[in-house]
């Protein structure tokens, strides 16, 4: 018998020396194969790293960085190919363990028998074990079976494979993966004070969906534009990329509300399902849990037990409170986040037991902190708002979402990256979790790791890139210029993309076009980034003072209000650098790296740093940001 093991969509055979995943070869290196093998068969054990290399490089002297080396590139394999599930474990200071479940099958080795063999008897009758399984004295006469048996596999490797190809392209009643984007509801009477509902009760059933696995939902932030639009079924839906929308409308008079929707398949026009409700404004809690199970229904999701669990009505919630939710929501898709902090933060006070308050009011107050210079005391207010959703409701998405993104803003990437897989864990169709953990390698330097990540958030939902907060820097930290700006979402009205667009436009040195995108960012809005870029702008006028004063504003504004994003304060020291201020770049770099941002390969590369490379502090910087990117390096891959 040969040694076969099954392994999540793996199925590793030593003997051929081949890693298969749904009937393709996976390549691996031949030491990086053996290495495999090895974890395999010791699968569930810890395995220090002196007895993993005396067995896997016997005999030689190899270094223990040559088996991390392999150790990260079998990663890198195995999570490409397999969906991002992580299968090996890293002890600190110890050793490695495979983690993933093992089954080891049997194969039967067939031998070729000899010309002058003499057949089997025709009459001679077999077992089933025998004809499963030919038995040492059998397989010497055995040369009929691989005749009659080859035809039967050979029909059963192409069902199978027409099977799978049938259920990757949805011709199965209930298998076909759909992509939905739920649109703002008309507002009927157009009267401003409901206008709130439109977006907020799409994005309460976008949320209620978020974690079905045969289901990717366009985040609220991609159909907010939408709101009171006239509705051009195909044109939306290939703006949004999707094949299945959900579009309505409603209508209140006083205590009356009247919803009406339905949902079509926009390649066939087909309703799949439609409804009308008539309620008491009192009753809104119940429009999406009534929404969502329509969808369900009409779409012929199968949902695993754990997806059926979270989908089940919410618990109930003050009327009043959840108009406040409501009304909260609706001013955090418009970006007004200091009255979504009102509206919120009222909603918590009528009644403090709803996990979702909680989550988005943390949500705003990291808003405000990071892009309205609300500081530290937002930043405390938000993890506290974070930490009190998942007191209600353990594991609540959008919770620990938000609190890793927080994390990370504020110098705790080793926090958030557990926090983030152990989410991804139970939802691993969820685009903008695989975006928030390349997000955190970013900072911890694990720059390809990060744009496999990003780039698995993009497969599984294209619309990513339309979110203005999707900008994909570790391509620029790679120095992978014209595919970052390739990454950019198209919105040429959004300071944030602009800014990162003239960013981009400034390492090619396109400097005529990098300074119209930094002057329209600012002029858009003022905030950290697109100040950072006004500085930029002055220094290609060569108009240093002025690029200088604005820098200075800005560091003395982070320092004393506590702005946490140390991504922005590097790109502060870049600036500072460029402009000739060498004593603030270093000091600025210094800052940056203390506060949590320490990607080393790129600060090693980085071309704007140019003008401090020969400064004296300046490789002190550096070995702080290498100490710390060695120890996540090592405690995570």
């Amino acid at each position: 018998m040969e040694r076969v093991y099954q392994f999540g969509p793996f199925r590793l055979e030593p003997t051929e020396h081949r890693l298969m995943r749904d009937g393709q070869q996976v390549s691996l290196a031949p030491k990086n194969f053996e290495l495999l093998v090895y974890l395999v068969e010791n699968h569930g054990r810890l395995l220090p790293k002196d007895q993993i290399m005396s067995s896997v490089w016997p005999g030689s002297f190899v270094e223990e960085a040559n088996l991390t080396v392999s150790i990260s590139a079998l990663r890198k394999v195995l999570e490409k190919a397999g969906g991002g599930v992580q299968y090996i474990e890293t002890i600190p200071k110890r050793g490695y363990r495979f983690t993933a479940s093992v089954k080891q099958l049997e194969s039967p080795r067939v031998i070729p028998t000899q010309l002058n063999e003499e057949p089997a008897d025709p009459g001679e009758s077999l077992s089933a074990e025998q004809y499963a399984v030919p038995t040492p004295a059998a397989r010497g006469r055995s040369w009929r079976k691989p005749i009659v048996i080859a035809p039967i596999a050979i029909v059963v490797c192409v069902l199978a494979t027409i099977g799978y190809l049938m259920y990757q392209r949805g011709v199965f009643p209930g298998h076909r993966h759909r992509s939905l984007a739920i649109l703002p509801l008309q507002n009927l009477k157009h009267d401003q004070a409901n206008d709130f509902l439109g977006f907020s009760l799409a994005d309460a059933v976008i949320t209620k969906l978020d974690s079905v696995s045969s289901l990717t939902v366009r985040p609220s932030s991609v159909i907010e534009k939408y709101r009171n639009q006239p509705i051009e079924l195909r044109r939306i839906a290939a703006d949004l990329n999707v094949d299945t929308l959900l579009t309505g409308n409603f209508i209140r008079d006083g205590d009356d509300l009247r919803i009406t929707y339905q949902l079509v398949d926009v390649k066939t026009e087909r309703i799949l399902g439609k409804d009308t409700i008539d309620l008491k404004f009192n009753k809104l809690l119940t429009v999406q849990d009534n929404v969502a199970q329509q969808i369900v229904k009409g779409l012929e999701l199968n949902l695993s037990p754990s997806e059926a669990e979270r989908i089940k009505p919410d618990e109930p919630i003050s009327p009043l409170a959840y108009e406040y939710y409501l009304r909260g929501v609706d001013l955090m898709g418009s970006h007004n986040f200091p009255l979504a902090i009102k509206m919120l933060e009222k909603s918590a006070e009528i009644d403090p037991n709803h996990a979702l308050t909680w989550a988005y009011l943390g949500q705003s107050y990291t808003s405000t902190a990071a892009f309205e210079f609300g500081g530290r005391e937002q930043y405390q207010k938000a993890q506290a708002a974070y930490e009190r959703a998942l007191a209600l409701r353990p594991k609540q998405l959008e919770a620990s979402m938000f609190l890793a993104n927080l994390l990370v803003d504020t110098g705790r990437v080793e926090q958030a990256v557990p926090l983030l897989r152990e989410a991804i864990a139970n939802n691993r169709n969820h685009a903008a979790l695989h975006w928030e953990l390349g997000y955190a390698y970013r900072f911890g330097g694990m720059l390809k790791e990060s744009v496999a990540e990003c780039e698995l958030a993009r497969r599984i939902d294209p619309l990513v890139k339309k979110s203005n907060g999707a900008v994909l820097n570790t391509y620029l930290y790679l120095g992978e210029y014209e595919k970052f700006l390739q990454s950019l979402p198209d919105d040429r009205n959004a300071s944030f993309v602009l800014f990162y667009r003239g960013f981009g436009e400034y390492h090619l040195k396109d400097w005529d076009r990098a300074a119209k995108d930094f002057d329209r960012a600012y002029e858009l809005y003022s905030s950290l980034y697109t100040e950072i870029g006004k500085a930029f702008s002055d220094a290609i006028a060569h108009e240093n003072s002025d690029g200088l004063e604005i820098l200075r504003k800005l560091e003395n504004t982070i320092r004393q209000r506590g702005v946490g994003d140390p991504e922005g304060e590097y790109k502060i020291a870049q600036a500072y650098a460029v402009l000739g201020d060498k004593p603030s770049a270093i000091r600025m770099l210094h800052y940056s790296i203390e506060n949590g941002f320490f990607p080393y390969p790129y600060f090693v590369t980085d071309p704007l740093l140019e003008n401090i490379r020969g400064e004296r502090p300046f490789p002190d910087c550096l070995n702080i940001a290498r100490r710390r990117y060695e120890a996540f390096k090592s405690k995570f891959f």
